[in-house]
Order: structure tokens, then sequence, then C-alpha cells
């Protein structure tokens, strides 16, 4: 997932995952022990012979539960109870999937008395795990200690967006260094003002990355002393990159041009291009078999309220890779006189052109399940940006800087921006949403499109962003 073992957050969140996963194996064995408390011969023979395989097929799904519910996110930003009203759920979760496996795989089956204390066992385990875990990540003394070289309007940028505890994760932004003509916009508590050497200074204060982030880099920028801390060991990254890792998105004030041309990324090869179209027809062919019944009792509660004649499938133009139109396919959640004018309208909150089917299908997104046969044409992948109208494409590409940037890429029924925002009903959430598409498009890969799809799971149990 974007570069995945070159970010010290994304190796905590390895260790998060590797003890969560001994520690819900551990609980299975300890809910043999306490389960079989006065039978030493039953717990012995279920213990030993029994669990070798079982216990770790039931810390994968919970742990696969977990991540579908958006715990193992770098950029998770919730309180104590969000954070462990998310596990409550997601165990459950977890328990109707092992539920659902052990009718298709009688021989994984561990009993109800067991796995029922196991579930239990394992969220309080978890929990005090989280607990621990968190505190010690956010503890200043283990975070990346960060220097920005900068304190203009681009490094003002940050100090706002990033001014938080919270969204310091992993780092700690020890302040910002005035460079060159540009006008201070940092606070003034935030400052800092070398009195020795760069590499002197940055060896004395312990820091582990410079930022490069001036306004005006042109005959600014100390290259040799930024030079020798780098030969030292010291990181030195600049801003656009910085706030694309941290932030999970690119801030399109903070790009040039020739920093998306020579950045990494945008790796669209035949192997990648083959890759993505067998996970996109393995995925398809999976969620059919899986939802036809759901499809089929949709299409029914569409006849029974808009009654014989009504369409209940409807197709739509969008645009799709390299700009191409295409007809996207989705249950009929509005009346059929909702654009009877021709124009394109935005969906807005509590729109009074959706029907009351329509209106739960669009929470749960079974409005979107027909664009399975999309995926299976080819006009559509599982995960990339949405397709938004040509009408309203042609007003982004001409208002909003590297639009057309998003669609590099196949649209997607889920994407990153799906996750990370809300729906979008207006050309501000347009521009917002193409940041975290562009972050998508520069660095999808196979485990980044898992990832997604995987935390779908949350966006359609929570309803978030539906209208």
């Amino acid at each position: 997932m974007f570069r995945l073992f070159r970010q010290r957050a994304l190796r905590w969140q390895l260790l998060l995952v590797l003890v969560e996963f001994t520690l819900l194996v551990g609980g299975v064995y300890a809910a043999v022990v306490l389960r079989y408390w006065w039978d030493v011969d039953s717990q012995a023979a279920f213990g030993h012979a029994y669990l070798h395989w079982r216990a770790p097929l039931v810390a994968v799904v919970l742990v696969i539960a977990m991540a579908a519910l958006g715990l193992y996110q770098v950029h998770l930003r919730a309180s104590w109870v969000g954070r462990f009203s998310r596990q409550g759920v997601a165990f459950v979760l977890g328990w109707v999937a092992l539920t659902v496996l052990y009718y298709a795989l009688p021989a994984a089956y561990i009993g109800r008395g067991v796995l029922g204390i196991a579930l239990i066992l394992g969220y309080l385990a978890v929990t005090f795990w989280r607990v621990a875990f968190l505190r010690f990540v956010d503890a200043d003394l283990f975070k990346r200690r960060v220097v920005m070289l900068g304190a203009g309007e681009r490094a003002a940028e940050v100090a706002r967006k990033m001014r938080r505890k919270t969204d310091q994760r992993g780092f700690k932004i020890l302040g910002y260094v005035p460079i060159g003509a540009d006008q201070v916009m940092v606070p003034g508590s935030s400052l800092l003002r070398p009195d020795e050497s760069l590499r002197d200074w940055i060896s004395r204060l312990g820091v582990d990355e410079i930022v490069v982030g001036p306004d005006d880099r042109r005959g600014t920028l100390p290259v040799d002393a930024l030079l020798e801390c780098k030969q030292r060991g010291v990181a030195v990254t600049e801003l656009a990159e910085f706030f694309e890792r941290e932030a999970g998105k690119i801030k399109m004030d903070l790009t040039n041009p020739s920093w998306l041309v020579f950045s990494d990324g945008f790796n669209i090869s035949p192997v990648r291009r083959t890759i993505k179209r067998g996970f996109d027809m393995a995925t398809a062919a999976l969620v059919l078999v899986v939802a036809w019944p759901f499809m089929l009792l949709t299409a029914l509660a569409i006849r029974l309220e808009s009654g014989r004649g009504a369409p209940i499938l409807y197709s739509q133009e969008r645009v799709g890779e390299n700009g191409k139109t295409f007809p996207v396919l989705k249950f009929r959640s509005m009346r059929t006189d909702a654009e009877s004018d021709g124009k394109a309208r935005w969906a807005t909150k509590n729109d009074d052109r959706v029907t009351r089917v329509g209106r739960f299908i669009r929470k749960v997104r079974l409005d979107e399940l027909p664009q399975l046969w999309n995926v299976l044409r080819g006009d559509m992948s599982v995960i990339g940006p949405r397709p938004e109208r040509p009408q309203f494409v042609d007003d982004f590409n001409a208002r909003i800087r590297y639009y057309s940037l998003r669609h590099c890429v196949k649209p997607g029924l889920t994407g990153w921006a799906q996750l990370r925002y809300p729906y979008g009903s207006s050309f501000e959430d347009a521009e917002e949403k193409l940041k975290f598409d562009l972050f998508y498009v520069k660095n999808h890969n196979f485990v980044f499109d898992l990832a997604i799809l995987v935390q779908t799971v949350e966006v359609v149990l929570f309803g978030r962003g539906a209208r």
C-alpha cells in the first residue's frame, strides 16, 4: 500500500496487526481452558489436536473485520468511544462471518461456548493493547522529529492543516525556519532560528526529517547544508511529498507540474493493468454471487412502489478512462420525472426527487450493484475515482487544475475519496475530492486496492457519504 515498508507509520500498523493476531489466537486457547476448566482431559485433547489451524482462522477473520471497519487506517481520527464502538461492530461482524464459515466448513467449528468466550477475551485483550499502543506511538519520545524549512504561505498551510496533536500521528513538527525573502505567515511561537550551522543545529535537536517548503526557493535553499544533513542520515523531503504522505491526499496549491512529472507514482504499466483487470473480474463475480438475492429484492421493491411499467434500472452517461463516455447502470432511486427538463442536477440532502425505496437503497449502496455489469464489460473498475456526468466534468476541467488527471485510470464502484470524504454535491466538494482521487491515481497498486475494498464495508455499514 503506497510504498508500504518505507513509511514508519505503516510499520507501526504492521506491528499493531501482528500483535493483535497473536492476542486473538491466544484468546482462543484461553477460551478452551476456561470452557473445560473442570475437564482436564477434554481441555488437553481440544487444545493440542484441535486448534493448530482453527485458532489462527478465528484471528484472521477478526483482523479482516477490524480492517473492514477502518481500524488499521493510518489516517483514522476518532475518539476512544468511536474506536471501541467500531471495534465492537467489527467483532460482531467477525462473529457473523465465522458463523457462516462454520456452516460452509464444519471442520473449522470450535463450539459456541469456546467461540463466545474467545470473542469476549479477544475484545478485552485488543482493547487494552490498543490503549497502550496508541499512547506509546503518540508519545513524543517515539515520534519522528520534523523541522520545516520555510515559514511563508506554503508552510503556513501545513501549520493550519496539522496543528492538532491528532494530526501529527507518528511525527512531531518542532517548528518552522524562515528562509529567503518569504513573508513570515507562521505564528511567532512556532518559529525557529538556528544560531549555528544547519548540520550542527539539526544534530543538536535530534531532527529526523527536514521538510523543504519555501514559497520561492530560487537562490535561497542551503543546498550544501541540506546535502550534509542527508549524508548524516536525516531525511530531506519536499513539502508536497510530505503532505501527501501524512494527509493521504495531494494538496493542489502545494504542487506544480514539474513535481507531478518527476515524483514517484502514476504507474499504469501493462502488468499493473493486467493485475487490476483480473482483480476486477474476480471481485465483481464474487460480489454478484453474494449480492444477487439483494438485487432481486431491490428490483421487487422498486416495482411494488412504482407500479407496472415504471423502469427498475436506469442508464446515465458518465465520463470514464481517457475522457470517454459510457452508459452507467444503476437501480432507479428517483422519480421518473427527476430531470424532466434534461438539466443535470446534484443530488442533495433530503432530496425530494428520491423515492422511499430509493432513499433506503442509496443509504446501503444497493443502487450501485448493477454497475458490476459495467465492471465486467470493462467500462469501470471495482476501485477508482467515481465517474461523473459529462456536464459536470466539462465545468470541472475548465475550473479545477489537474482535474483531467483523474481520468487516466478507469472509474470505480468505490475509491479512496469515498472512504475519506463524504458525498460531494458542489464545486467545492469536487475540488476537495480531487485531492484524494489524485492520491489514488498516483499511488494505486494491488494492495492499496484490496485495502480500499475491505474498508468499503465500513462505508456500507455506517452509510457514510450516501444521499
